[in-house]
């Protein structure tokens, strides 16, 4: 069969006899390897990863800890330091074969300069990108308003841009008080912005939330109006049965970070708790890895559920996390129908070095996630753009990109040490 791409759509599926090549033309010649819509990586942190990779030495402390140390180093940042982290790791994202990036940044210093940085290197790479700010109100009222307007300001800039777009963006309900959401409520309402922000992100979210405003965080932000079909809440590992019907009812995606729940402290079943209730969910990289390290995760999840009689149907679930509820939100946040390679369907595919084995009675691949985990992405074709071909980046040096991301991420480090003792809890600035 022949994909016809034109303007960042899918034109045509037909026979190759059907189809021929035109001078002009660009040829991927696949050869029976495997065509899929590109992956989505619902909730990353391309730079934060970056500055804080997993280390058992830092994820042994308590999160007020390894937030402030996220912090310390996020504070250190510049435009500048933003874009030449951002370019290597968009790098490495397309050519783990992700297409769109939903990306939470944390820029304190020049969150204008932060996000504009990304979006010229998303531009640059040709990677799909929904960029936000993870703005706290740690650094007081005014500074955390002013973040956030920054954010706006950014989102009305790139509105309708066709590859990379704005959302607002804020970190969690326990570093966000009262002004901030209020904000950010008043920016969605006039704008109709996608929102991203950690929902729940454990014990201690729950806990401060409820020491600080008497609520739970679910019905916090809804009170606010900050869920909804253009809602990215990130983790969830700490909701109850109500709160989850609620995430449903709202349309809500969740965007599980299953790589990361277990790294960090054990928090609920949040994936048999939403899978229950029939949530729109995706995977996230959520700051530990890829998307591929996400896809490990929720399979180990998902089989200890359904050991546990907690889940039904785990091949189920991860079709749902891998494709289904990431290609829903990719066409929410685009206006575009995307996640399958049909005609009128947004042309971000990708081919993988991959001739899958098929069942001679059906003719459909089985174990497809399986034969993919060990294949390598030939070629990542974005908005109808050749990012990545037989295996390369297209158009960069991925070496030069590595290099001058060590040059920054090594000054950053000797600035900025993991904490060696417990720092003491610090409540968030109501002011």
């Amino acid at each position: 069969m022949a994909v016809v791409i034109e303007d960042g759509l899918i034109r045509r599926v037909a026979p190759d006899a059907e189809v021929p090549v035109l001078p002009g033309d660009w040829e991927v010649s696949c050869r029976g390897r495997l065509v899929m819509p590109g992956l989505v990586d619902c909730h990353a942190h391309l730079v934060g990863d970056l500055l804080v990779p997993t280390s058992g030495e830092l994820l042994l402390h308590p999160p007020q800890v390894r937030l402030e140390h996220e912090r310390r180093l996020a504070a250190l940042l510049t435009a500048s330091d933003v874009e030449v982290l951002s370019r290597y790791a968009m790098a490495r994202t397309l050519r783990s074969g992700v297409t769109l990036v939903v990306d939470h940044l944390s820029c304190p210093g020049d969150v204008a300069g932060g996000l504009d940085a990304q979006a010229r290197a998303a531009e640059q790479l040709g990677l799909r990108l929904v960029a936000s700010h993870a703005t706290t109100s740690l650094e007081g009222t005014t500074e955390s308003l002013a973040q956030a307007e920054a954010n706006a300001d950014f989102v009305r800039r790139r509105g309708s841009h066709p590859l990379v777009r704005g959302a607002l963006g804020f970190h969690a309900s326990w570093t966000c008080a009262n002004p901030l959401l209020q904000k950010l409520s008043r920016l969605r309402e006039s704008s109709g912005a996608p929102v991203v922000f950690h929902l729940s992100e454990g014990d201690h979210d729950l806990a401060t939330t409820w020491e600080q405003h008497f609520q739970r965080v679910v019905p916090r932000l809804e009170g606010f109006g900050l869920l909804g079909p253009l809602s990215v809440a990130a983790y969830a590992r700490a909701v109850d049965d109500t709160e989850s019907v609620r995430l449903a009812e709202t349309g809500t995606c969740v965007a599980l970070g299953p790589g990361s729940a277990l790294l960090v402290e054990p928090s609920g079943r949040a994936l048999e708790t939403l899978h229950g209730r029939q949530n729109l969910m995706g995977l996230g990289s959520a700051g530990h890895g890829n998307l591929w390290d996400a896809v490990g995760a929720s399979l180990i999840t998902a089989l200890g559920a359904a050991r546990g009689s907690r889940l039904v149907d785990p091949d189920g679930v991860l079709v749902q996390l891998f494709a289904d509820g990431p290609a829903e939100l990719c066409s929410r946040l685009y206006g575009v129908p995307s996640g399958a390679v049909e005609e009128g369907r947004l042309a971000d595919l990708v081919v993988f070095d991959c001739v899958p084995a098929l069942d001679p009675d059906s003719g459909q691949a089985p174990f497809l996630l399986g034969q993919l985990g060990r294949s390598r992405v030939a070629w990542n074709i974005v908005d109808g753009r050749v990012t990545v071909r037989e295996g390369q980046l297209l158009g960069m040096d991925e070496v030069g990109l590595a290099r001058e991301a060590s040059a920054v991420l090594s000054r950053m480090w000797a600035r900025t040490r993991i904490p060696e003792a417990a720092a003491h809890f610090w409540p968030v600035r109501q002011g």
